[in-house]
């Protein structure tokens, strides 16, 4: 399903996004936002290459939860769903979501598409009416909607359970099989009643289906996962509830109601057709059938059945264009669990916006996003670790150590020509790479090449040390160079995450005083310009804050005090030691005899330290700073008397120590000149 990239000076695309609709009936957390950041990023990515991008969604505020909601807080079920909007609203914006915009299925665009969509396919004979068995609560003198309903599981039977599916064992049932109903609304025990309802015949539109789930459409996984829909055979889909029920009354059909997985994903249709105004030209533009325009769909992996067999099939019966794709995700769990409110670990939007930039969770998704269909975890421990040492330690860390020495000895300007052209170069011809990997949703493979390129340009820096050439007479040409390319290098990384970090770009532009970024901008550097002074652009994320959002997450305690994550959340000045404990360490002078990257490891190198007629294996977790060549013939002071620890890649025999906020600046900790392999540190 994944598109080549294309150039920016190709035709502009029309595409219109989607992402799926958040239900009316409860605050946004951070399994939605997984969805709704990547939906985002993409966008993004689409118009900094100059595509006409449009995004559009909505609020599904029908079905029987908002009823019952509703009824519970003793309010209408209209504002419950107009208030839940307005909350959504804002964790969205606050979120940095670029949407055009955002409606509501109950309104009156939605209305006139699902009548309109429902007369076709009853006009084309692809809606039937038979009678089946449903339950009735004598006292109330109703058929009982979805959850009106309550009773005992008829699998593992837990009592107390919803008529469609049981929180315990997962199983999904008719209200009909459940032992020991009772009706939510008299409490009565339920009989069973015939009741006439509305299907649309899915199995009208097989052959079509079959070849459209098979093709470039779909991920691969979906494709398979439908064929055991086939295997089933297409049944007739049930698309009528009876009253009360919150929603659309079926025009011709008094007392019957569309179920709202039928009207929901008309919500797109509906909202775009809200931003379009009278504009009906435009709006056919996109939906009418065999329209070149682009419709892609982001979606959670559990409603993939919807948006891929269903919806294709209405829109195909009532006239409509398909969608271009519909991309599904997985699921998203924290600290590898389910996300739990006992644990701290279920998050809403709002909370985590009460304690982090949201830019910092866009950017750890967007590391571990992938084409496939597979779950994200939310790993707090490193997600801590990738943010301050990538964003605060790698990429802005070039900005912070440049940017002092054009403002305040070169007249906050840029030189007119750059030291050398091959850095540059390379890291311009590193966007076609990354637009390609933006494209087709491999979102961790762009990160991963930008966080190299924020390596090889933090790497020059520390080789040419403008901190120290400017110490040398007649150097100053030099250091203005140097420093003119590592503004630029640090621009072009900022374009390649302007989709990720909207808001860091922004203030980017600003200290650059830049037009808004855009791709192509990437290829030609930024000479001879003047720049503002340089402020912080992102904190480093500390542990305390984790902590305090986990806790501000718990709605129920429990004997659990602490989340589940390891080290982060230990007090690192709780487990005080004597003077006698600390006696014990033995720091010695170390010379590094010898060094080398370490297989299948990211971050160790293996070093050969000699501690005075003795030789060590250790070890350390410095690659990041230092290639082997640059160790070999130094000092350092290692810890001696540390017991050996047995590692995957061999053993270690004590332990380096270094100092820094992490990255690239990570120091070994070298004594004076002099000093002798294997001298105690005192």
């Amino acid at each position: 399903m994944n598109q080549p990239s294309q150039p920016d000076n190709a035709a502009s695309r029309k595409i219109l996004v989607t992402a799926a609709l958040p239900y009316a009936n409860g605050p946004i957390h951070l399994g939605h936002m997984l969805e709704y950041v990547q939906t985002d990023i993409w966008t993004r990515f689409q118009r900094m290459r100059g595509h006409d991008t449009t995004w559009v969604w909505a609020d599904d505020a029908h079905g029987t939860p908002i009823m019952l909601s509703a009824q519970k807080a003793g309010i209408e079920p209209q504002q419950l769903i107009d208030e839940m909007k307005q909350e959504h609203e804002k964790d969205f914006v606050d979120f940095e979501l670029s949407f055009d915009n955002f409606h509501t299925t109950h309104s009156d665009e939605n209305r006139h598409f699902a009548e309109l969509i429902y007369s076709r396919l009853k006009e084309g004979g692809h809606i039937t009416t038979r009678e089946i068995e449903q339950l009735y609560d004598p006292e109330a003198e109703m058929f009982l909607p979805d959850r009106f309903v309550r009773g005992t599981c008829p699998k593992c039977h837990t009592e107390d359970q919803d008529s469609d599916a049981c929180e315990n064992c997962s199983t999904t049932y008719d209200a009909t099989e459940l032992i020991n109903p009772r009706s939510v609304v008299t409490g009565a025990t339920p009989v069973k009643k015939l009741s006439e309802q509305y299907f649309f015949k899915l199995g009208n539109f097989e052959a079509m289906l079959r070849e459209w789930t098979t093709g470039e459409q779909l991920q691969p996984e979906i494709s398979n996962k439908l064929k055991e829909w086939f295997d089933g055979g297409l049944m007739d889909w049930d698309i009528s509830r009876n009253k009360p029920y919150w929603g659309f009354e079926i025009p011709d059909a008094p007392g019957k109601y569309f179920y709202v997985w039928l009207d929901a994903p008309i919500g797109y249709m509906a909202s775009h057709k809200h931003l379009l105004g009278d504009n009906t030209a435009e709006f056919d533009n996109y939906w009418q059938a065999g329209s070149t325009t682009e419709l892609i769909h982001f979606i959670g992996k559990d409603i993939a059945y919807f948006h891929t067999l269903f919806w294709p099939a209405v829109l195909e019966g009532a006239g409509f264009r398909k969608p271009s794709q519909v991309h599904c995700h997985g699921f998203l769990t924290v600290n590898g669990q389910k996300m739990s409110k006992s644990r701290g670990t279920f998050i809403k939007a709002r909370t985590y916006l009460d304690h982090l930039s949201p830019e910092y969770l866009r950017y750890y998704f967007a590391a571990k996003l992938n084409a496939k269909v597979e779950d994200i975890d939310l790993n707090l421990e490193d997600f801590v670790a990738r943010v301050n040492s990538d964003l605060v330690g790698k990429v802005v860390n070039i900005a912070s150590r440049c940017a002092g020495f054009i403002t305040s000895r070169f007249d906050s300007t840029l030189a007119d020509s750059l030291p050398q052209t091959t850095l540059f170069e390379e890291s311009a011809a590193a966007g076609d790479t990354i637009a390609q990997a933006y494209e087709s949703r491999e979102y961790s493979k762009a990160i991963r090449e930008i966080i190299a390129q924020a390596d090889k340009a933090n790497q020059y820096i520390a080789e040419h040390a403008p901190w120290t050439l400017i110490k040398t007479p007649g150097s100053e040409q030099q250091v203005h160079e140097i420093c003119t390319l590592g503004i630029n290098l640090f621009r072009n990384l900022i374009i390649y995450l302007k989709p990720v970090l909207p808001e860091i770009a922004a203030q980017t532009e600003a200290f650059l005083k830049h037009e808004p970024l855009q791709w192509q901008d990437s290829k030609a550097p930024l000479l001879g310009h003047g720049i503002e002074k340089f402020k912080p652009l992102i904190k480093r994320i500390e542990s305390d804050t984790i902590e305090a959002m986990v806790n501000a997450s718990k709605e129920s305690m429990t004997e659990e005090t602490t989340i589940q994550s390891g080290p982060l959340h230990d007090d690192p000045v709780s487990a005080e030691i004597t003077f006698e404990d600390f006696a014990k360490v033995d720091l010695r002078v170390a010379t590094i005899v010898a060094a080398d990257h370490v297989e299948g490891a990211d971050k160790l190198l293996q070093l050969t330290l000699d501690i005075g007629g003795e030789t060590r294996n250790v070890f350390a977790g410095i690659k990041s700073a230092y290639s082997p060549d640059q160790l070999v013939g130094r000092q350092t002071v290692m810890v001696a008397n540390l017991k050996p620890r047995k590692m995957r890649f061999g053993m270690s025999e004590g332990m380096v120590l270094a100092a820094g906020p992490g990255g690239s600046d990570l120091f070994v900790l070298t004594p004076d000149t002099g000093a002798t392999a294997g001298m105690r540190v005192k």
